[in-house]
């Protein structure tokens, strides 16, 4: 058993059933999460909740009706099939995350190594929408850094550039020069270019790749979720692309540690995954058995890992799925 004071978890025991209800309702529809956060200096949205797997449900189906992607589903069930769960199979959804901090929170963030898209809407400080995308493998990988909305286009024609047509053809598949808009377009319906012109961010017209490395390096989304944020995003919004694989944040005076390491060469240590501001500061108690745990299993959930010990408001309790 850790350090932690197991006495305050019924309360979160309640948020996580009422997520579960919420959850449920959910699956009727696909969605773009859209969170209010509680405190400004909070940086923790959404909560994790379990789902019985229907008789002809895939992850897949569970994770785009709940904004999420293959990935996602992979890393939080992996002793759960992709393809067939099973009837009754208890799925986690894990519909919660830490906001980057290696970015402003302003415009768009774009987490690489989380395949996750953050939109801060303007004038709203307290808000932030979350989308799950799909982004560039290999050598055509999506670039880091920070760019700006330069052009918007609805029911975009296709041009595929000569590295794309070139990796196609290694495969026997011979794209034409130009694709017409259409349901067969790659781009879907909306397509947002970046100032760095190659890279767009747009829909797709096979869904079941987002949350996966399988763009030419643009940054790929669910139909629904570029329906909802295309008219939202202004042309000169600011594009952050980074890769932040361990992301720490507060929920009150819960500290949570969230880790999307996957199949990265180089992984960081329990030590190196909190930050110097926060392993130095006198009023944080960390529990180093569950950033050890956290980082090891590379669930892709937030997990609480410590607390701040001057408020005693803290719930001091581990959430382990």
């Amino acid at each position: 058993m850790s350090g932690f004071e197991l006495g305050k978890g019924r309360a979160w025991l309640a948020a996580l059933i009422g997520a579960s209800l919420i959850g449920l309702g959910a699956l009727s529809s696909a969605r773009a999460e859209t969170f209010r956060l509680d405190h400004p200096e909070d940086s923790v949205v959404g909560v994790t909740f379990y789902f019985k797997a229907r008789e002809k449900d895939t992850l897949l189906d569970i994770a785009r009706q709940n904004n999420l992607g293959y990935a996602d589903m992979r890393q939080a069930n992996p002793n759960v099939d992709m393809w067939v769960p099973g009837k009754g199979t208890e799925v986690i959804v894990p519909s919660m995350f830490v906001l980057p901090n290696d970015a402003p929170r302003e415009g768009i963030v774009i987490n690489r190594a989380e395949k996750r898209l953050y939109y801060y809407p303007p004038g709203k400080p307290d808000e932030v929408q979350v989308f799950t995308i799909s982004v560039g493998k290999d050598a055509m990988g999506t670039p880091l850094g920070s760019f700006k909305v330069i052009e918007k286009r609805e029911n975009p024609t296709w041009t595929p550039g000569p590295n794309v047509r070139a990796a196609h053809a290694a495969y026997g598949d011979i794209l034409p020069a130009v694709v017409p808009p259409g349901p067969d377009n790659p781009l879907g319906r909306y397509a947002m270019r970046l100032s760095r012109p190659d890279y767009l961010i747009h829909g797709t017209s096979m869904p079941w790749g987002i949350g996966m490395e399988v763009s030419g390096g643009c940054i790929r989304m669910y139909p629904e979720g570029v329906e909802k944020l295309y008219p939202q995003v202004s042309i000169k919004t600011p594009v952050n692309i980074i890769d932040q694989a361990y992301k720490v944040g507060w929920r009150g005076d819960d500290l949570y540690l969230e880790v999307q390491a996957g199949e990265k060469s180089v992984r960081k240590s329990a030590r190196e995954a909190i930050p110097e501001s926060i392993k130095s500061d006198p009023n944080v108690v960390i529990d180093w058995g569950l950033v050890e745990k956290a980082v090891e299993e590379d669930t892709g959930i937030p997990q609480v890992v410590g607390y701040r010990r001057e408020s005693g408001n803290a719930s001091y309790l581990p959430m382990i799925f």
